[in-house]
């Protein structure tokens, strides 16, 4: 542990180092003055940074990332990936308000690639790439002790509960289902609900509106029991993560030597990602039959799933501002008198006519048909996937951690009894 601390106290002190060096450098976008006493309202995000405040981000991500791996795979110490979630959670959170984000990176990602107009900030790419380079070779590291939202849930797992298994598989479907819809959203370029609806950057920045303070009460409130909800059941960006890692070839292991089978790193993980042993049961043909009916299926589910994507192409797409004030002035024609209206004083100082305001809606809304299409299309894969593998048999002999939801935070080791030695603590 006193390595732990070193690096840890030398993070803070290099950081209010470079810290210091780089307020000397001025914003590279300095607000305008206005000589009329026009104020300008407040921002809903930070304002752009010097670039060396940036570089400055990345460094500490990477170091970050580095000192958890290192932590969870070498050292196999809890309590040092705690200080180091500890202090991510206040540089990303408290001190960067919550941006730059990993998790809201996937859609700088997604409009880099519909917009050719836009450029994906260096930033806003490392960040999205760096956590999921680190889980395909080590696993979920980042959730263990980087991400800030999942730090603050962490500090308030009290008493968890374990889900029954089922719940489990169909809250796990959510994060595919939010994934699909800030893709959409981000794609048709109506809305970045990943930031938008973030339940914990109020706390971050002291300030939010008063549902989103609620909002982020009740996830904290409902950690107390269930631990990480938003992490395990809401999450889009753990989706990517659970695909990598499931690949990971050095991923944590519960248990340094032979396992002895004594479960407690089981009763240990509050978020249930521990798989137990399984033993062949002799009705594997069962198993088989069940499994060609899911095969046969799955093209069902996909398109039924697509199906119904699209049936909800209109209220989704009616979050867009170009349909949803195309739809207003159809249905409101005297709005367009409204000069206190900010959406039409906006279309009106456009130079465009109302043909051309519900032309662009019409294709926007054939957009959303399109994508729900797609989503459903989607989800119907993720359900049909996630009956097959229910229905796949696989020897297991040990307790072993499950790579794609285990979120590397080590407690089942401080649990397991087993030394790297093979020694059972407390033995000879």
């Amino acid at each position: 542990m006193r390595i732990v601390k070193k690096i840890f106290f030398l993070m803070l002190l290099a950081f209010s180092t470079l810290q210091g060096f780089a307020l000397e450098a001025q914003q590279r976008f300095p607000k305008p003055e206005f000589a009329n006493g026009y104020e300008q309202p407040a921002t809903t995000a930070p304002s752009p940074r010097a670039l060396l405040l940036e570089y400055l981000d990345l460094f500490v991500l990477l170091a970050a990332l580095s000192l958890v791996t290192w932590l969870v795979v070498k050292k196999r110490s809890r309590k040092g990936v705690f200080w180091t979630s500890v202090f991510s959670l206040l540089y990303f959170g408290f001190y960067r308000e919550g941006c730059i984000c990993s998790i809201g990176s996937i859609q700088n990602i997604v409009l880099g690639m519909v917009d050719s107009s836009y450029t994906i900030p260096l930033t806003a790419l490392v960040f999205f790439l760096l956590p999921l380079a680190f889980s395909l070779f080590f696993g979920r590291t980042f959730c263990a002790g980087v991400c800030p939202l999942g730090a603050i849930q962490d500090l308030v797992i009290l008493k968890p509960i374990e889900l029954p298994k089922w719940l489990q598989k169909v809250l796990g479907l959510i994060p595919y289902l939010y994934l699909g819809l800030a893709v959409l959203f981000v794609a048709t370029k109506s809305e970045f609900i990943i930031c938008r609806y973030d339940p914990f950057v109020g706390f971050f920045r002291f300030e939010a509106p008063f549902h989103m303070l609620m909002l982020g009460l009740l996830f904290l409130a409902a950690g107390i029991f269930v631990a990480r909800p938003y992490c395990r059941f809401f999450c889009p960006y753990g989706v990517l993560l659970g695909w990598m890692s499931k690949f990971s070839s050095r991923h944590m292991t519960i248990t340094p030597a032979a396992c002895i089978q004594c479960k407690l790193c089981a009763n240990s993980c509050p978020f249930g990602a521990i798989n137990e042993p399984v033993v062949e049961t002799g009705k594997r043909l069962k198993n088989v039959n069940r499994l060609i009916a899911y095969f046969v299926l799955l093209p069902l589910w996909m398109a039924f799933g697509g199906w119904a994507g699209s049936m909800m192409h209109v209220p989704l797409s009616q979050y867009n501002k170009t349909v949803y004030l195309s739809e207003q002035l159809i249905a409101h024609p005297e709005l367009k008198n409204d000069q206190k209206n900010i959406d039409i004083r906006t279309f009106l100082t456009s130079g465009k006519t109302t043909e051309q305001l519900f032309a662009e809606a019409r294709d926007i809304r054939h957009q959303f048909y399109i994508g729900g299409w797609l989503l459903g299309g989607f989800m119907g894969l993720v359900i049909g996937t996630s009956l097959i593998r229910l229905s796949t048999f696989r020897r297991r002999e040990d307790w072993e951690p499950d790579k794609t939801n285990c979120l590397s935070c080590a407690r089942c080791m401080d649990y397991c009894p087993v030394k790297k030695e093979g020694v059972i603590e407390g033995g000879t």
